[in-house]
């Protein structure tokens, strides 16, 4: 979605309102499974002083995998939107936005920021047990009755106490 600011380019105090769904092509994570909607953005773009910025929200519903114990989970993310747009790129700042004409490619920045704020962790809960390394049953269900395995750096400890 391309969003015209033409109004507002020269007129300090002026912003545009926008809301929209965000396609979720190029939205791909191993951890997330689907989106159960379309995330949806809503903010503003305002002029501060000759200086354009984005605000908002993005909230994504998603079904997720938990990186610990394998369980399908279901997660809302809410992103706050927080972006600069300028008319020139420039090398000092690369996290900046960059106008198009008299526009500016909401998906783009939209997307973008979604991306650099989504988990590098996927839980299911914070304090997930995760699976037995030894049976592979979920410890979130309960313990599974394994032994605990040995260290096997203390084999040689345990064979002077077998002597004795």
């Amino acid at each position: 979605m391309r969003l015209d600011l033409r109004e507002i380019i020269e007129i300090p105090g002026g912003s545009v309102p926008f809301s929209c769904e965000l396609e979720t092509e190029g939205l791909d994570f191993p951890s997330v499974l689907a989106y159960r909607k379309k995330p949806y953005a809503e903010g503003r773009v305002y002029n501060e002083a000759g200086i354009l910025h984005l605000t908002g929200t993005l909230t994504a519903e998603m079904t997720c995998i938990c990186d610990r114990c394998g369980t399908d989970f279901d997660s809302v993310k809410v992103t706050d939107l927080n972006a600069t747009i300028v008319e020139e790129e420039s090398e000092d700042f690369p996290e900046f936005f960059v106008l198009d004409g008299n526009e500016i490619d909401l998906d783009e920045v939209l997307s973008t920021c979604f991306i650099l704020d989504m988990e590098t962790k996927f839980l299911c809960k914070e304090d997930c047990k995760g699976l037995c390394s030894t049976c592979g049953k979920n410890l979130n269900e309960g313990p599974c009755g394994c032994r605990k395995q040995k260290d096997p750096r203390f084999a040689v400890l345990e064979q002077l106490l077998d002597k004795e």
